[in-house]
């Protein structure tokens, strides 16, 4: 039975976790401003973005794009910890569907990934690039559907991951060159074919790619050089689309057979 009050608990329950481990908090707060001041500043010295801007404003979308490929991953590890603990036995005995549970771990993923991903906008005006309302709505819209996207991928592996200890080896060994693939540190027209051609099947590639086509070419800086935008918007939203409708039924079977 598919059920409403079981989605809302299950997103409550999630929401209540993480605020209540306050380490968790402060490490998503500092990790990408770390990125931002450290990475941002030690590159600005080495690669001129040209008269456009500078690499930590070019770096911001790149940024955004990491808090939620991190917050969206590692938000599934509860669907490992509940199983690891009991709790999941708990909830599988609950008269509703399993595709309910799946839909409060999904929605709860992907709002826990957009908190996190819009409260970095708040840096924007500090960096010189200007957010209208417009853009600002825009930006929440391109990061829930990134969100969820990276979520149901997360779920998909979690559910077939039957402990912590590999939960985390292996989703940092897809996180990283998931992170390096997207185009959030450098142009993706700037690797090698082979490795571009990878990044075209990565999503967070398309994702922070949107994201350029709002902060820069609706902000107070213009395009070209590193800050242009490498595909048309709409290829952008399409290719998230069709990821996360393939995704989520995946990852509603995996959850069932398991």
């Amino acid at each position: 039975m598919f059920s409403y009050k079981a989605i809302y608990v299950i997103v409550l329950r999630e929401f209540k976790r993480f605020f209540r481990q306050r380490g968790r908090v402060l490490v998503t707060i500092a990790r990408p401003l770390l990125w931002l001041l450290i990475v941002g500043a030690g590159f600005t010295r080495i690669i001129d973005p040209g008269s456009q801007g500078t690499y930590i404003q070019f770096l911001l979308p790149g940024i955004v794009g990491m808090t939620i490929l991190f917050s969206s991953i590692f938000s599934t590890i509860s669907v490992v910890w509940d199983r690891e603990f009991g709790f999941l036995r708990e909830m599988l005995v609950a008269p509703v569907s399993r595709f309910t549970i799946v839909a409060g771990k999904l929605l709860s993923g992907t709002a826990l990934s957009l908190f996190q991903g819009a409260a970095l906008l708040v840096v924007a005006p500090f960096l010189e690039i200007k957010i209208s309302p417009g853009a600002f709505f825009a930006m929440i819209f391109l990061i829930t559907l990134v969100s969820l996207a990276i979520t149901a991928f997360g779920l998909f592996i979690a559910a077939r991951i039957d402990s912590l200890q590999g939960f985390n080896v292996i989703m940092n060994f897809i996180v990283l060159p998931m992170f390096f693939l997207s185009g959030a540190l450098y142009p993706i027209q700037s690797l090698p074919d082979p490795i571009r051609y990878l990044a075209f099947i990565n999503p967070l590639c398309y994702g922070i790619d949107s994201f350029k086509h709002i902060l820069f070419t609706g902000g107070a800086l213009t395009t070209g050089g590193i800050f242009e935008a490498e595909f048309p918007l709409s290829l952008d939203i399409i290719a998230v689309s069709i990821f996360i409708v393939a995704m989520i039924p995946f990852a509603a079977m995996s959850f069932e057979r398991r």
